[in-house]
């Protein structure tokens, strides 16, 4: 059972359940249901305010949340109290992605490179802080979740920054962490029996529109992957396996991504997620083989054999996105999206609904991702950029550049 909504809902259910899986999903959030309901039974939040009867029903043997979420409902306790295996790190694990700081101050006890960083308990004290430094800041919301009152604003001057600073909503605080530049890369890693199992390293598109230009979006609009299990670029070896005795305590085991920053020739941590990316988290399925035992065994904290599919290395994702997005303030009516020709890679509903006649709407500000799995990385982007562009859907866009720049991990 999945626990989510969108796409990256739907890309598990379908990628597990071709793997032999009788997947179902527990739909978290009140759009993005037209997806996973093409590959199980669905349960909507909005009528079962609680996952208990998805759980009784189905009696899944392993629970895959999309985001953290879940972590801040009343029955948080309860589920867990069942002890179905979950793919996802609990209780001090899991404030490894939850708390901002306290992840900085594991990479200070650990000698881990991290940005200056400070929780600023308000604008005021935010803005002096600033002001001192003279030096640019992002600003994040101290705790990480989906309704973050706050999201990431990224300041590439110190007059950016104040100027933010005053629209910043400061009702948990405000996250500084000192800006250190465009080359950024990830690196996804399975923790499980003890160990630090290296998957992919990945970058993400972030910034809404070509040439890396515009805000930094809500979510990304285009990813890449690379099997990586040697970890070539270095980011677990600096970044993730000096937590080892950490994870070891807490018990930690499911996924770990480590977000990372390249400056004056080192990684910098600029955050850790400990969930399935919403971007990356497909493509990773997709170069696996046999993913859904590598998943069960990780849920189980078991020693994992993890093998890649033969012939396919490298991973490509692109959003077509919707009107108004990434200022979600706008929004548009539902209009028709129009694909040619069948998809000749994975396609992914995200913000859609089904119409008459096995036609399908857009109802959202990011309609549907496609996504592409190959041998080389021009392969991978040359086949999603072939059938991004079958999709059609007034006001909606999409990179056309994914792959051009931001590669190899590192690059600008």
């Amino acid at each position: 059972m999945v626990f989510g909504v969108g796409a990256f809902t739907h890309s598990v259910m379908r990628i597990l359940r071709e793997d032999g899986a009788r997947v179902s999903a527990y739909l978290t959030r009140d759009y993005g249901h037209y997806g996973p309901s093409l590959e199980g039974p669905v349960y909507r939040a909005s009528e079962d305010p609680t996952p208990f009867r998805a759980l009784d029903e189905q009696r899944p043997d392993l629970v895959v949340p999309m985001a953290i979420e879940w972590a801040l409902q009343p029955w948080t306790e309860a589920f867990l109290a069942r002890g179905v295996p979950f793919l996802c790190a609990t209780h001090e694990a899991l404030q490894l992605e939850r708390d901002r700081d306290f992840a900085r101050s594991l990479c200070r006890k650990y000698r881990i490179p991290f940005p200056e960083a400070r929780v600023m308990p308000d604008r005021q004290a935010a803005l002096a802080f600033v002001r001192r430094r003279r030096r640019p800041f992002v600003l994040k919301n101290p705790l990480c979740s989906p309704f973050s009152p706050l999201h990431t604003i990224v300041c590439e001057t110190p007059e950016e920054t104040e100027a933010w600073i005053g629209r910043a909503n400061d009702a948990e605080g405000i996250f500084l962490q000192e800006y250190l530049g465009r080359a950024e890369a990830g690196h996804i890693a399975m923790v499980s029996g003890g160990e630090i199992y290296s998957l992919v390293t990945n970058q993400e598109y972030k910034r809404a529109f070509e040439g890396n230009q515009g805000i930094v979006a809500g979510a990304p609009l285009g990813g890449l992957v690379e099997a990586d299990p040697g970890d070539r670029y270095g980011l677990a070896r600096e970044l993730l396996h000096p937590l080892r005795p950490w994870m070891r305590r807490v018990r930690f085991h499911g996924p770990v991504q480590v977000t990372a920053i390249r400056h004056r020739r080192r990684w910098h941590v600029l955050e850790y997620n400990v969930r399935l990316g919403v971007t990356s988290g497909a493509l990773l399925l997709r170069l696996l083989d046999h993913p859904l035992a590598v998943l069960r065994a990780a849920a189980l904290d078991q020693p994992l054999r993890v093998r890649f599919r033969p012939g396919v290395r490298f991973g490509c994702s692109i959003t077509l996105a919707g009107y108004g997005y990434p200022y979600v303030a706008l929004e548009g009516p539902r209009v028709p999206v129009r694909v040619e020709d069948r998809p000749t890679c994975d396609l992914w509903w995200n913000e859609a609904a089904a119409g008459a006649h096995g036609t399908v709407w857009a109802t959202g500000h990011r309609i549907a991702d496609v996504a592409a799995v190959a041998a080389t990385l021009p392969a991978a982007v040359a086949l999603a950029c072939n059938n991004i562009r079958r999709l059609h859907s007034a006001g909606s866009y999409y990179r056309r550049d994914v792959g051009q720049s931001l590669w190899p991990p590192g690059a600008v």
